[in-house]
């Protein structure tokens, strides 16, 4: 068949996908169901991602500074923008500007906890916990995000909103 033109790759195909799989959950079981499908589902993909940059770097454990350069690098190789804004020995506050679901996460809050879940899991198993508090996405129609991850139980991440993650 002669090239049509179609704008239909892989790439696109599989956003679609998420986000039509992301949206029916959320219009049959609600919101709060499908974060926790998803969330099932970034706790494994987690799991496997620290594995994979724990044996690459030759270490047992991550730090800190190791933990926040880990989260950066893995949302930048599927094409997030993720960047530190701080840190200190009881958070990691990162940034971003463009998720890795690009046009396909607007309105399916349910897929960031793909990125909850990721970066808990990772955070919690090199550190012993992590809080993980959504504060601002692009699926909610902000411009950017801010995720602050919380690495150790202080009253501050207390009364923040988010989900903790503790070493499995």
């Amino acid at each position: 068949m002669a090239e049509l033109p179609v704008s239909l790759e892989r790439d696109g195909f599989l956003r679609s996908l998420i986000r039509e799989l992301s949206g029916t959950l959320q219009d049959v079981v609600g919101l709060e169901q499908a974060s926790g499908f998803i969330s099932v589902v970034g706790q494994r993909i987690g799991e496997g991602i620290d594995s994979e940059y724990r044996a690459a770097l030759g270490v047992r454990s991550l730090t800190r500074e190791q933990v926040a350069e880990v989260l950066v690098d893995l949302k930048r190789r599927i094409r997030g923008d993720f960047y530190v804004i701080e840190q200190d020995d009881s958070k990691i506050v990162l940034g971003n500007r463009a998720c890795p679901f690009a046009e396909k996460v607007d309105g399916r809050p349910a897929l960031c906890m793909m990125t909850s879940n990721v970066f808990g899991v990772i955070a919690a198993e090199n550190l012993g916990y992590a809080k993980v508090s959504l504060e601002e996405t692009i699926a909610r129609g902000a411009p950017g995000c801010r995720v602050v991850v919380y690495v150790q139980p202080t009253p501050e991440a207390d009364l923040a909103e988010g989900r903790e993650y503790f070493k499995g």
